[in-house]
């Protein structure tokens, strides 16, 4: 009869845990599968408006290349960076419902995030100047400077965007952010198209449609907070509060920055590397190629690592150790199942993938052989991008932030050169040596995230969330 009951509760405690596991794999889908739509919607707005301006020419083509990488490694990124210091401050308020703090730590990323762009919009005012002292070509440089000039406005808006993006993304109110997201796709295609095409604006048009379709989401946003229901509790009028704080906010999103801005150079640095190996124009292609499809595939990885985010700080708001470490565990065996179907697909489409951005059997052959590597590539970034999530949410951006910096700038980088150059294996030694770092990556991320104490986790965080409320409480007095 005890043996009965000892059976009989075994297979209860076997149920709940499947029961815990579903739900919470429930809740990942639900944040994971919209924030992919809402990422690769953002995405295809610069790859749309690059695809129009290839057919005005091959000096409006290279020229917008130039400048919308340099806006990428030198403003864009550095926004994201800094706006994901609300997956920590937001998610964990959120979680311990402390709702009017929501609202206060988006405007403290926004005011902060406008300053930042203006130091940035100077130096895009001078970047035609700063390509030519470079050394790169004359007339390149100086349309590359008209392109990123008109893409000021653009950086603006996204000041604002992707702090509003991170104050939905942590109450877990995906749709709003991903029919803006869609919207302003829909809208910017066929914008893009007359201003490059109708009204003789050329490349110009193809930047200036961009900055417009941004402040258009930017408009989406805040009608959507300022009439949503679902944001009554965490929307608040803006006040000295917000001002006084702003140190708080940098202290997660400096090294929130320097964590995904070290990781993004380090890929842009590989295409850099690419052009001075023999026959260039092959590599950087190839390598350009290889780099785009990996990108759009990361999409994947980075809306399940945004909903893990999102999971792991709000269970650490609450107060809830065991549901943060039960998210972390349901987003890694999603993350494996996802990692390796791709993995397998991207190896099989090897030998077609090539033909998609080109004709040429050279960098056909030359597709095939690397994407052997992207393939593993494929599941490094995957683990990657959900490990670096979790961090997020656990306000381990300056762990994270020294990580990167080990894996891509001790390890990964200089293998790269040494075997792209001294060894002479030219293009595949450059994805190598960028592979290993992302191995050290992940490798140290999922060391640091297993050994984790959740309980310290959890107290640390309503540490956060309490202490700042009550020196802001006494600072008001």
């Amino acid at each position: 009869m005890e043996e009965g009951l000892l059976e009989r509760e075994e297979e209860g405690t076997v149920k709940e845990c499947y029961g815990d596991f579903a739900s919470e794999a429930r809740r990942l889908g639900y944040l994971a599968g919209p924030m992919v739509g809402v990422t690769l919607s953002q995405y295809s707005v610069q790859v749309t408006s690059s695809m129009m301006v290839g057919h005005l020419g091959e000096l409006a083509l290279s020229s917008s290349a130039i400048a919308t990488s340099l806006a990428g490694v030198t403003g864009f990124s550095l926004l994201v960076g800094l706006a994901s210091g609300l997956d920590t401050l937001c998610g964990q308020a959120y979680g311990a419902r402390q709702y009017r703090k929501l609202g206060i730590q988006t405007y403290r990323a926004i005011i902060s995030l406008i300053i930042v762009s203006l130091t940035i919009s100077l130096l895009w005012v001078s970047m035609g100047k700063l390509l030519s002292l470079i050394g790169q070509d004359p007339l390149i440089s100086q349309e590359a400077g008209k392109y990123i000039v008109w893409m000021i406005p653009g950086l603006f808006a996204n000041s604002i965007a992707q702090p509003l993006l991170k104050f939905l993304q942590s109450q877990s109110l995906i749709l709003p952010m991903l029919l803006s997201s869609l919207a302003t796709l829909c809208i910017h295609i066929p914008l893009c198209w007359t201003m490059v095409f109708k009204t003789g604006l050329g490349k110009i048009g193809a930047a200036l449609s961009i900055s417009i379709s941004y402040w258009i989401n930017v408009l989406i946003l805040v009608m959507s907070i300022k009439y949503s229901e679902s944001c009554k509790k965490t929307r608040v009028p803006l006040s000295m509060e917000a001002f006084k704080g702003i140190d708080e906010f940098l202290k997660l999103a400096i090294p929130s920055a320097v964590m995904i801005c070290l990781e993004w150079w380090s890929f842009e640095l590989l295409v850099l590397l690419s052009g001075l190996l023999p026959n260039p124009r092959l590599e950087t292609s190839v390598l350009s190629i290889c780099l785009t499809s990996i990108a759009t595939l990361y999409t994947i990885p980075n809306g399940l690592g945004a909903a893990a985010s999102t999971r792991v700080s709000n269970e650490l708001g609450a107060g809830n150790p065991h549901g943060a470490n039960l998210a972390f565990r349901v987003a890694m065996s999603i993350t494996i199942v996802q990692a390796l179907v791709v993995s397998v697909t991207m190896f099989g489409l090897r030998g077609i993938i090539g033909y998609a951005y080109s004709g040429e059997h050279e960098v056909v052959d030359y597709v095939r052989e690397i994407f052997s590597l992207v393939s593993i590539s494929v599941i490094m970034d995957s683990f990657q991008g959900v490990l670096s999530g979790i961090a997020r949410g656990c306000g381990w951006q300056h762990i994270g932030a020294y990580v990167n910096l080990g894996a891509y700038y001790l390890v990964g980088i200089p293998t790269a050169v040494v075997l792209g150059f001294l060894l002479h294996i030219g293009g595949k030694g450059l994805w190598i040596g960028i592979l290993s770092g992302a191995i050290v990556q992940t490798f140290l991320l999922g060391v640091i995230t297993i050994f984790t104490d959740w309980q310290q986790q959890a107290v640390l965080a309503r540490k956060r969330v309490f202490d700042e409320r009550s020196s802001l409480e006494s600072d008001l007095k």
